[in-house]
């Protein structure tokens, strides 16, 4: 079986390796011919755990292929996967325009019956409009090629996309016809062996359950960082609160960990776009508004509790940050609440010293020279007035803290992923801040 990836960013990416990992000829298509070419050379554009020896393995078999030709790709493709970006445009809403290209592209050069499928996250009646930019561009050719669309949602998390795509929780499949559904199933048999559930359904719907499965995810997380504030005020833990409502089936414990906001491709967008959806059907979606709200409130949380702590003078001050990417095992800083701690940091006069495992090229794009760059974690605090840290890396949870306090000009911590043990740092002389967390930890009576 033959398919074609269109678009070479973070999903089309894993999809494409991932399909070629089960035997299947696949070709990936970007318009980037610099990018084509690096990844023809097996440099891969984006740091993901497993995916660069998969893609070397899968190119050396000949089974995954990169091209800046749409045409070429698609001479006996089965299925077309539409992959391109869908960036939120001025109003939030998704930018439509690099789907549809992609569609006009395909209409122009068809030649066989073929099946294009948006992995793109697009909203409700995009596939409807994939479909008649499709069909308008055989229209004029006067040519007579059937074809069907369907809607075929991803659902990787970043720093684990391998893993979700080869052991998916399930896919989701939105079809309208039988000859659609013969065809994704053949494409998915191997996953089907393996007991993976496959969720066919209508469009309209494949294409909603995306949006409602992240807005779902990120309401989790802005509904505890809301809690936590209310910790903070009452003299709570969140973490005490987090352990009592996850031993709850009905809940789980599955993103209720409160931070510093969350960022990335998908939330800030997804959820924007799904506000802009309900919109255009005159339906406001208050809950989702007041996700988004609270999300970017909570982005300056910590900004908030070091400037409390130094009294409002943090002009002169040095900080050490750590973490920058958005998550941990991601280079992605798009959204990171990083970002926003830095801005307001350095708008407030400070000096910062930063350093992630793998997002520093990342960060030096978005922020250039107006921050340091330090070699590993402890360069980072020498001098420093403050550790501040951001992303939860591994590398990050049990540091040297008799190190840390030598290293820094205040025993301060700023802990935005509520990793370290206040009874610890109490009883090494730290000034402890978490999320949620009381100043002073509760002692066992």
């Amino acid at each position: 079986m033959k398919i074609s990836i269109v678009g070479t960013g973070y999903v089309g990416l894993v999809t494409g390796t991932c399909f070629a990992e089960t035997g299947v000829t696949t070709v990936c298509v970007d318009n980037d011919l610099e990018k084509i070419d690096r990844l023809n050379q097996g440099i891969v554009p984006i740091y993901e755990p497993g995916l660069e020896p998969l893609i070397k393995k899968n190119v050396e078999k000949k089974r995954l292929q990169f091209t800046t030709s749409l045409e070429e790709s698609m001479k006996d493709a089965e299925v077309i996967f539409i992959a391109v970006g869908t960036p939120p445009d001025e109003d939030g809403s998704a930018d439509l325009k690099h789907v549809l290209s992609v569609a006009s592209e395909i209409g122009r050069y068809m030649k066989q019956y073929v099946v294009v499928a948006t992995k793109s996250t697009v909203p409700v009646g995009t596939a409807k409009k994939v479909k008649e930019t499709i069909q308008k561009e055989l229209d004029r050719r006067k040519a007579k090629i059937p074809f069907d669309v369907a809607s075929n949602p991803e659902f990787l998390k970043e720093g684990a996309a391998v893993d979700d795509f080869l052991k998916p929780d399930r896919i989701v499949i939105g079809i309208n016809s039988k000859q659609t559904e013969s065809i994704m199933r053949k494409l998915y048999k191997p996953f089907l062996l393996n007991n993976h559930p496959i969720l066919f359904m209508d469009i309209p719907s494949a294409e909603l359950t995306k949006y409602a499965a992240n807005a779902m995810l990120a309401t989790r997380i802005s509904f505890m960082n809301e809690i936590a504030g209310l910790c903070e005020l009452v003299g709570a833990d969140i973490n005490m609160v987090r352990r009592g409502i996850g031993s709850d089936p009905r809940i789980g414990n599955k993103f209720i960990y409160p931070g510093t906001g969350y960022g990335g491709s998908c939330f800030p967008k997804d959820v924007q776009a799904l506000i802009r959806t309900a919109q255009s059907f005159q339906y406001p979606l208050h809950i989702l508004r007041a996700v988004e709200e609270v999300n970017n409130q909570q982005k300056t949380v910590l900004f908030e509790k070091i400037n409390t702590y130094f009294g409002g003078k943090i002009s002169g001050k040095t900080f050490g940050i750590w973490g920058l990417s958005f998550k941990p095992q991601t280079d992605d800083m798009r959204e990171a609440p990083s970002l926003a701690l830095i801005e307001k940091l350095l708008e407030a006069g400070a000096r910062i010293q930063a350093y992630d495992p793998v997002a520093m090229d990342e960060a030096r794009k978005k922020v250039g020279d107006r921050i340091s760059y330090a070699n590993d974690q402890y360069e980072a605090l020498i001098d420093a007035h403050a550790l501040v840290l951001v992303t939860e890396w591994n590398e990050f949870r049990l540091p040297n803290f008799k190190v840390i306090g030598r290293l820094l000009k205040e025993k301060v911590v700023f802990d935005g992923r509520n990793i370290y043990d206040p009874h610890e740092l109490a009883e090494l002389g730290f000034r402890y801040y978490g999320i949620g967390r009381p100043e002073k930890p509760h002692q066992p009576s």
